[in-house]
């Protein structure tokens, strides 16, 4: 179940289908649940108020990734975009437009879902507990994105007055609770299975509560909901991990929900949200690019391997993986960042394709980029866009997750089962070691690929900690986690901290940064306080 905007149509066609407006209740059928469904579910992408608010508050949340130790703003210097530098050196203002149009989008898209639930509670069509169960699964996850990104949110259900909610009526704590109370009534309502791609279903909602564990420590949730998933034989690891970055993947294998994209329309259901993103390219293979999200040095040495192709766990950053690098990596760095003479989409990165390389150095992120010579890639503006899918949750998260929770859960601590589970995410690694595998990502003439499986020996509970962390790094690397995991690991202030005096003599913009622990959660938009009447703080 991986594309979120289909229901009763076919994906592209729901794409192009106009948000209905108000309805009585009497009027809401099966041809208007569609629509209002539509509507609801459109607020994935985030696209509601123009090209900017995308840019600044993606879905994605790269622009998180920025704040953590795995990536740079890049662009054309710090000047472009210079909201996303603040975030990148935690000088946090109530007015970011980060803050801003995150707390715009996500509220928006839960009034949308709202007025969803109002006439669907109100009908008297057939199937409403599933149709609710979609609608508090979304709801759950915009609300989901909101307390990790804001310390304290106002929290309304859909018959609330949002003009009397306060933002310190609910702890932290017990919205997470009204999260779970939406994704578990959508794991109770939902089938297992449903007859369009794209609608929310059990594994879906199971997946989701296992995210939600994850953030909240209750390991049990994790086991219980991670062994759901893997069981239902629905998803699996990709051949390749290159596959990731492929249409013809979209859907499929690890993808468990994603937001998918279109062409269609005028590209008006493109990736908006990554559009900054797309590499400048020497001869402009993907448009006038604006190389945005660029990764850091910190994160490309995190994919270093020893001479048994394990990772450096503790001493990582102590060598810089660069042109000079004559050692041993891990080939997901390969697929997850452009390298100078290494390949790009078949063709060879060079420093033309780095737009600020005296500012934020040489890696292009790739992996929402597809081949350039597919018929699907749009010419020109918006450039290197195309249908590529975003997937918020895939299989291999699942895997880590359960692996996560068998470290550290008292009551079912099980380090061998966790060893296997993170051991079988490597192996996906080593059979991607395929220099035929086309578009041509790596280069073993080159370039020392070793990757191997961690063994028994010496596995205890902080080694297995230390090599679960480091593998969620080098596995989703810049897919928008790295900074919510160091948050919840409690490690946010200590690693940027220290990454930030050891990228200081790379990128000088560093100097004068510095972060602590009231800068984890961004302020309540200053506009939002002023216009509340008192409500917010």
């Amino acid at each position: 179940m991986s594309c979120l905007l289909g229901a009763f149509t076919s994906c592209a066609d729901f794409l192009d289908e106009s948000p209905y407006g108000e309805f009585t209740s009497d009027q809401v059928d099966n041809e208007s649940i569609e629509g209002l469904m539509a509507a609801a579910y459109a607020g994935l992408e985030g696209h509601f108020f123009g090209n900017n608010e995308s840019f600044t508050a993606p879905v994605s949340n790269w622009v998180f990734d920025v704040r953590s130790d795995d990536a740079y703003k890049g662009g054309g210097g710090i000047s472009m975009e210079a909201s996303i530098h603040q975030l990148e050196i935690s000088n946090l203002t109530s007015d970011n437009p980060t803050g801003v149009n995150k707390w715009k989008n996500n509220y928006y898209a839960i009034s949308r879902v709202h007025k969803a639930m109002q006439a669907v509670n109100e009908s008297s069509v057939a199937g409403k507990e599933s149709f609710m169960a979609e609608l508090k699964l979304l709801r759950g996850h915009f609300y989901f994105d909101l307390i990790r990104i804001f310390e304290r949110i106002p929290y309304f259900t859909e018959y609330a007055d949002p003009n009397v909610v306060s933002s310190t009526e609910f702890t932290r704590a017990q919205i997470f609770e009204f999260i779970k109370e939406d994704l578990q009534y959508a794991w109770d309502n939902l089938p297992e299975n449903q007859t369009q791609a794209g609608r929310f279903n059990k594994y879906v909602a199971a997946a989701y509560l296992a995210k939600l564990g994850a953030e909240t420590r209750d390991w049990k949730s994790v086991i219980t909901n991670t062994d759901f998933v893997i069981n239902s034989g629905k998803y699996q690891l990709y051949d390749n991990y290159l596959d990731m970055s492929k249409i013809a993947f979209n859907n499929q294998k690890e993808s468990v929900m994603a937001i998918q994209f279109s062409t269609a329309n005028n590209n008006a259901h493109i990736n908006w949200g990554n559009l900054l993103n797309t590499t400048y390219s020497d001869g402009n293979l993907f448009g006038s690019g604006d190389d945005f999200f660029v990764a850091s040095q910190n994160l490309v040495n995190a994919f270093r391997t020893d001479d048994n192709g394990l990772p450096y766990l503790d001493d990582f950053n102590s060598v810089n993986v660069n042109t000079a690098y004559t050692g041993n990596v891990d080939p997901r760095l390969d697929f997850t960042v452009g390298r100078i003479g290494l390949p790009f989409r078949g063709y060879t990165y060079n420093m033309n394709w780095c737009r600020a390389y005296d500012i934020y150095g040489e890696y292009s992120g790739k992996k929402g980029m597809i081949d350039p010579n597919s018929s699907d890639m749009v010419q020109g503006f918006p450039w290197g866009a195309s249908s590529l899918n975003f997937c918020i949750i895939r299989y291999a998260d699942v895997l880590l997750w359960r692996a996560e929770a068998l470290i550290e859960s008292a009551e079912q601590q099980n380090l061998d089962g966790a060893r296997v589970l993170i051991n079988s995410v490597r192996e996906k690694t080593i059979r991607s070691i395929d220099p035929y595998y086309v578009p041509v990502e790596i280069s073993p003439m080159t370039t020392n690929y070793k990757v191997s499986l961690y063994p028994a020996t010496s596995w205890n509970q902080a080694y297995a900690r230390k090599a679960l962390r480091m593998e969620r790094r080098i596995e989703l690397a810049m897919e928008g986690h790295r900074w919510f995991d160091l948050v919840r690991w409690g490690e946010a202030v200590s690693v940027i901290s220290k990454y930030m005096r050891d990228e200081e003599t790379l990128r000088p913009y560093y100097k004068d940064a510095e972060i602590n622990a009231n800068e984890i959660y961004l302020p309540i938009p200053k506009d939002e306080v002023e216009n509340s009447g008192g409500l917010y703080d």
